[in-house]
C-alpha cells in the first residue's frame, strides 16, 4: 500500500462536520467518495481534527492508503475534479511513510476564530465569522485569554459529549488581535477537547462585552464545571488553519 498525506481546505457550512455521520454529508464522506470514484477502491481517510458542523478549514490534514503509487499532482487534480460541486479542495498531496498518521503524528494544531464587530449586518463575511453588534473590548479579551495558557484541566470548556479520556490539555497560544472591525483570535495546542475553542471564545466574549471581569474567566477555568462556561461561539467563525508535524 502507498500512503499519501492530503492538505485540505473546505467551507464547512453545508456539511454535518468532518466525520462521517448518518444524518447528512460530511467532509470525510465527500472526499472518500471522490477518491473512490477515480481509483475504483474503497478509500478511508483519517483527519488530523474532527471539526464540527459549520466549522471551516484552510489547513486540515488527512492521510489515505492506495494500492497504486499515484503521482501526487494527478491524485490532487483527480480528487478535486470528482469533489465538484462540494466546497472542498485538496491543496496538496504528498507521499509519506506508512507510519505517518494525520492524527497521531501531529504535534500542534492551529485554529483561527474570526469576529466582525460592527452595527451593520454582514454581506461578504456572512457565514464566515461571528457577527457581534455591541462594542467589545479586544484588549480585555486578550488579557483574559492569557490566564488560560499552559497546562490545565479544561472541563469547563469541554462539550458534554466529548469522548476524550482526559480534560487535561496544554494551551500554547491564545491571542486576540483587533484590526478595525475585525477581531482575530489565534489558538494553538497539541490537541483540543470537543468544542473547547468555541467554548473559550464564547466566554471571552463575556469579558469583551463587560458581562464578566477578567478574573471571572480564571474562576470559570478553576471551577472545572461545564455550567460555568459562557456561551459557545457559533461554528461559522472557526477555522482549522494548520497542523504541525515534527518533520515539517
Amino acid at each position: 500500500m502507498h500512503r499519501f498525506k492530503l492538505l485540505i481546505e473546505y467551507d464547512g457550512a453545508p456539511f454535518v462536520g468532518w466525520q462521517r455521520q448518518a444524518n447528512g454529508l460530511s467532509v470525510q464522506e465527500a472526499i472518500e467518495t471522490a477518491l473512490g470514484a477515480f481509483t475504483g477502491e474503497a478509500i478511508t481517510i483519517q483527519g488530523a481534527g474532527r471539526t464540527d458542523a459549520g466549522v471551516h478549514a484552510r489547513g486540515q490534514v488527512a492521510h489515505a492508503d492506495f494500492s497504486r503509487n499515484w503521482r501526487p499532482d494527478v491524485l490532487r487534480d483527480a480528487a478535486n475534479a470528482w469533489l465538484r460541486p462540494n466546497p472542498v479542495a485538496i491543496l496538496k498531496a504528498e507521499r509519506v511513510t506508512e507510519d505517518f498518521s494525520a492524527r497521531f503524528s501531529a504535534v500542534r494544531r492551529h485554529y483561527l476564530y474570526k469576529i466582525i464587530n460592527r452595527r451593520a449586518p454582514l454581506t461578504l463575511e456572512s457565514g464566515r465569522c461571528w457577527a457581534i453588534r455591541r462594542n467589545i473590548d479586544a484588549g480585555a479579551m486578550h488579557q483574559a485569554a492569557q490566564t488560560l495558557l499552559g497546562y490545565h484541566d479544561f472541563s469547563t470548556f469541554r462539550d458534554s459529549q466529548c469522548q476524550a479520556q482526559s480534560p487535561l490539555r496544554t494551551l500554547e497560544r491564545f491571542d486576540v488581535l483587533r484590526d478595525g472591525e475585525q477581531i482575530d483570535i489565534h489558538v494553538a495546542a497539541r490537541s483540543f477537547l470537543h468544542s473547547q475553542v468555541r467554548s473559550m471564545v464564547g466566554s471571552l466574549e463575556h469579558v469583551g462585552s463587560g458581562k464578566w471581569r477578567i478574573e471571572n474567566l480564571a474562576e470559570a477555568l478553576a471551577a472545572k464545571d461545564r455550567r460555568r462556561c459562557g456561551v459557545v461561539a457559533p461554528p461559522e467563525g472557526l477555522y482549522l488553519m494548520q497542523v504541525d508535524y515534527e518533520d515539517a
